[in-house]
């Protein structure tokens, strides 16, 4: 059965389906731009994008907000007449020049997180890029909606739940993650979807929410589509994909990964995240790993204090250094076992 499309104000994709961004340099034009011509919406992830720009170690805010700009025109080319996104954190330094670089560079669709978003529509103007805050919980989305309303007279375009089986930095306290099972974390989903949809209602409005986080099937899709949700976000399936920006090393860490290998781990810059066990990460429960010099990624990072440095642990991985990286992934990369083209992914999102 052919499902409806995922409708974000003007912009309608026809495979409900948003690629999930992932940093560092994951998914980039080569992943975004096919998602996207595949019906889908791509996402370019800004977290240190500029990494393989020449100047990166000596201006490396410089080096993002450049490749923000070819990243997004690159991934035109591939993507044609498809809609692409950007991924930008909250808890980025000089966040507010990240959005503003993308929205000049025609970006549709703006999803933010690790943080809570209150200033977005302020930095978007009158843009037509449309916007799509992350929360995990009814009070988040409940605070960023009455905001925005108050402040800007706005409401978000698309509302993003991610959930605790989500890849990354995780929006949930360590003892949350230990007792998944516990969250009973779909009554929340319930909850969230209720809540925007009042919100949306008062003020006259439709406004979309998407799952993110755990769902690698489209039998995972429908779980929730059936809960109410209008499209999902999926990251990790299309990690092992040919048209991933990440090396062949990194693709291999996920196929190679069995269940037990992905644990929760502290990121340095003091959030949770969930990872493959390798290593480095076993390296880095024993002591400091020294580092070079800071790249000004995450706000909430001491380089004097930090265990070891975020941005040169996911730069090694995902140019396949792999004993030498940090490897975020969602709690489903075991369930890779072969390359695949985003085609097929999307082809069996799609119900083709």
């Amino acid at each position: 059965m052919e499902r409806k499309p995922l409708i974000i104000g003007n912009l309608v994709a026809k495979v409900p389906l948003i690629q999930g961004g992932m940093g560092v340099g994951v998914s980039l034009s080569s992943l975004a731009g096919s998602v996207a011509a595949e019906g889908g919406i791509g996402v370019i992830s800004t977290a240190q994008i500029g990494y393989r720009e020449p100047d990166f170690d000596t201006d490396p805010i410089g080096a993002n907000l450049r490749a923000v700009r070819t990243e997004i025109q690159k991934a035109r080319k591939i993507a044609k007449e498809g809609i692409l996104g950007v991924n930008i954190m909250v808890a980025t330094r000089k966040y507010e020049e990240y959005v503003k670089a993308a929205v000049e560079a025609g970006i549709d669709l703006i999803i933010s997180g690790a943080g809570l978003p209150m200033d977005l529509p302020k930095l978007v103007g009158s843009a037509k890029t449309k916007l799509a805050p992350i929360v995990s919980s009814v009070k988040s989305a409940q605070v960023i909606m009455r905001y925005w309303w108050k402040k800007y007279t706005r409401l978000p375009d698309a509302v993003i739940i991610e959930g605790p089986l989500a890849g990354g930095h995780l929006g949930f306290h360590k003892e949350q993650l230990a007792d998944i099972e516990g969250l009973h974390y779909d009554e929340e989903v319930r909850a969230i979807i209720g809540k925007v949809e009042e919100m949306a209602s008062e003020h006259g409005r439709e406004i979309p929410v998407i799952m993110a986080g755990g769902i690698y099937t489209r039998d995972d899709m429908e779980h929730y589509l059936e809960m109410g949700a209008s499209g999902v976000q999926v990251a990790t399936r299309f990690v092992t994909t040919y048209e991933c920006d990440a090396s062949d090393a990194y693709k291999r860490s996920y196929i190679d990964a069995k269940k037990e290998d992905i644990v929760i781990v502290q990121s340095p810059v003091g959030m949770p995240g969930r990872a493959i066990l390798n290593s480095f990460m076993k390296k880095a429960k024993e002591g400091r790993i020294p580092h070079g010099r800071c790249h000004l990624c995450i706000s909430t990072c001491k380089p004097d204090e930090t265990p070891y440095c975020i941005t040169e642990a996911l730069v090694n991985a995902v140019k396949g250094r792999i004993e030498d990286g940090l490897l975020f992934c969602g709690a489903n990369a075991y369930r890779a076992t072969r390359m695949e083209h985003v085609k097929d992914i999307m082809d069996e999102f799609r119900g083709a």
